[in-house]
């Protein structure tokens, strides 16, 4: 059990809480996050991408939030039930201990999907403990208006969207729109605060102790019996099944679609601009998605995000961005608008909020071979794709073949206009290549002499243009200087021998310009104009990535001592958001899968690789 940052705790408190001071709750359709004073900073409801009901790691004063801790003061600590997704916070006081175990119901003995219910059960371990919880919801982000029915222990907060109803088995008091509840638990004593989606064909549900209790062990159970699917023996074990735990909470059950992190506007930079609305599906994100699930023996997530893949992520007429998005909704619609709420201040003042991501609309030529790059690995590791799914790859990669050679805004979708980087070109020699791959292997139709054709003229390419004489190194964009952490996936996706000379030399360049104590920046925007203001912390993908390299380069002492300085900067409970800055704090949105999905691959092939 891990200390948390904050050594104080209580009721009414201003200031924001630090963005890893939170752990992860959810029932793979939308998450809470709770913080380690007791206060779920963070819900959307019915799912991810849906507005917030508690925004506060947003705006405290406007975000609404939901606070339940003790009164006096103390510690407190957090952990995870063993193996699960069920969250404890513990207060250590002179009185008495306590603790608040937070969780969404799932597994056979759930209530309905549709009540989206979460359970926070109160219990005095020893000695005695005054509590406080106090629920002020505020819906649509803020933005609209809720009354609020209380009936003794129950509360029914209602908005034109959304209704929201609260059983408690202690009483509450309310004013027109929050409510609270003083109470004294003795060792051994308990309640219980339940919150339900309710409507026209949900009315307000008890939740008795008895019945916590029971959804308690259901759940503890559920999450167990997934994780026993888990096939990883090796080192690590702890930190690879917690980033599994993470990612398995981050897929959308309905569709199988695996978000890049649950949150919106996290700052990458306090006081900074570069906050984004993370909680949809990244194309980008798939072949890392799908390797990460087989490697560990989770052949059900893969099958059912390849699903989500071809339902959803199908070759289209062809717009601005060519057939395919770079990022789809969790529904897998293809429009999402960008636009800021101006009416929160942002995490620690960190404005503008953003709903929505205009990135949708950037051309990134990588996404091509993540996706066929996901496909055949399923193919290869699960099983065979069908006849369709082929003829959809052949579209893709001929789509390829005709218009790698363009600018694009890449990987990391800068807003400083398209150039022609290195990595979009790595990615367009994947797509072709696995799929060339495939066809040999299953016989399958394709156009053969003219994918190995191009195939080899990109591999030229790069070798000519994206090589820098006078950095001894690979670099960010053709006949640039600027070195990018990107490159780190050339031997990776196996496009450079890990040990060629030019590799390694480029692997020194990094060290010495982008990496700082194991922790690796995405490259220099003073050196590369990104479009935005202010600089940003280490990349956390970047990170492992960068052990990856290490490890295939054959430095396994160096890569070792670097994973296990990356692994101290992870919270208190093993998660990463999306960069870590100078003083290792935690920044961008929280949890990031795709940082999850990088340290199950640096775990499995460096514990390989050390036998």
């Amino acid at each position: 059990m891990a200390e948390t940052p904050s050594e104080q705790y209580g009721p009414g408190r201003s200031r924001y809480l630090p963005i890893a001071d939170h752990g992860l709750i959810g029932d793979m359709r939308t998450v809470a996050l709770v913080g380690s004073n007791g206060t779920i900073d963070w819900y959307c409801c019915p799912s991810f991408d849906c507005p917030s009901v508690f925004g506060a790691i947003l705006d405290t004063e406007r975000g609404g939030c939901f606070e339940l801790a003790a009164t006096v003061p103390g510690r407190t600590k957090q952990f995870y039930f063993p193996d699960t997704n069920v969250l404890i916070t513990r207060f250590f006081t002179e009185d008495g201990v306590g603790e608040v175990q937070d969780f969404m119901p799932v597994g056979a003995a759930s209530v309905e999907t549709e009540r989206h219910r979460l359970i926070r059960r109160v219990l005095c371990v020893r000695g005695s403990l005054p509590f406080r919880v106090r629920v002020a919801p505020r819906f649509d982000y803020g933005r609209q208006p809720h009354t609020l029915r209380l009936l003794g222990d129950v509360a029914v907060f209602e908005s034109a969207d959304l209704s929201l109803a609260l059983t408690a088995t202690v009483p509450l008091e309310g004013d027109d729109r929050d409510v609270w509840a003083d109470f004294k638990l003795a060792e051994g004593e308990s309640t219980v605060f339940a919150l339900d989606q309710v409507g026209d064909h949900l009315a307000p549900r008890m939740c008795a102790r008895v019945e916590a209790e029971k959804q308690f062990a259901a759940t503890v159970e559920y999450w167990r019996r997934w994780l026993h699917q888990s096939r990883y023996r090796g080192r690590w074990r702890e930190m690879v099944h917690r980033s599994a735990l993470t990612l398995k909470l981050l897929t959308y059950a309905p569709t199988g679609a695996i978000l890049a992190a649950p949150t919106t506007s996290l700052p990458e930079r306090l006081g900074g601009e570069r906050n984004w609305d993370y909680r949809y599906v990244w194309v980008r994100d798939a072949a890392f998605c799908v390797y990460a699930m087989l490697r560990l023996g989770f052949a059900d997530e893969a099958e059912a995000f390849m699903k989500f893949v071809t339902r959803h992520i199908t070759p289209g007429d062809g717009g601005p961005s060519g057939p395919l998005q770079i990022m789809y909704g969790i529904d897998g619609r293809s429009d999402l608008p960008e636009y800021e709420l101006d009416h929160l201040e942002g995490h620690q003042g960190s404005a503008p909020v953003r709903v929505g991501n205009a990135a949708a609309d950037q051309l990134q030529l990588d996404i091509y071979g993540a996706l066929i790059d996901s496909i055949y690995l399923y193919d290869k590791w699960a099983q065979p794709i069908s006849s369709d799914q082929w003829d959809q790859v052949c579209a893709l990669v001929d789509w390829v073949c005709d218009h790698w050679d363009q600018p694009d805004e890449g990987i990391w979708e800068t807003r400083g206009g398209r150039k022609k980087f290195l990595y979009s070109r790595l990615m367009c020699w994947v797509a072709i290549e696995r799929a060339i791959r495939m066809a040999r292997r299953r016989s399958l139709p394709a156009d053969m002499v003219r994918w190995l054709q191009c195939r080899d003229t990109i591999y030229r390419r790069i070798m000519q243009r994206g090589w820098s004489a006078k950095r001894q190194a690979f670099v960010q964009h053709e006949d640039s200087d600027v070195l990018d952490a990107s490159v780190l996936m050339m031997p990776l996706a196996k496009f450079i021998a890990p040990t060629d000379p030019k590799w390694l030399s480029t692997l020194d360049a990094l060290t010495q310009d982008l990496v700082s104590d194991s922790l690796v920046y995405r490259y220099d925007p003073q050196a590369s104009p990104d479009g935005l203001r202010g600089d940003e912390g280490t990349f956390s993908i970047c990170s492992f990535w960068y052990v990856e390299a290490l490890v295939r380069a054959g430095r396994l002492d160096e890569a070792r001592l670097a994973f296990e300085k990356m692994l101290t900067y992870a919270n208190h409970l093993g998660l990463y958001a999306e960069e870590i800055s100078h003083t290792g704090e935690q920044q961008g949105n929280f949890p990031q899968a795709f940082t999850h999905f990088a340290l199950i691959s640096a775990a499995f092939n460096l514990d390989r690789a050390l036998g």
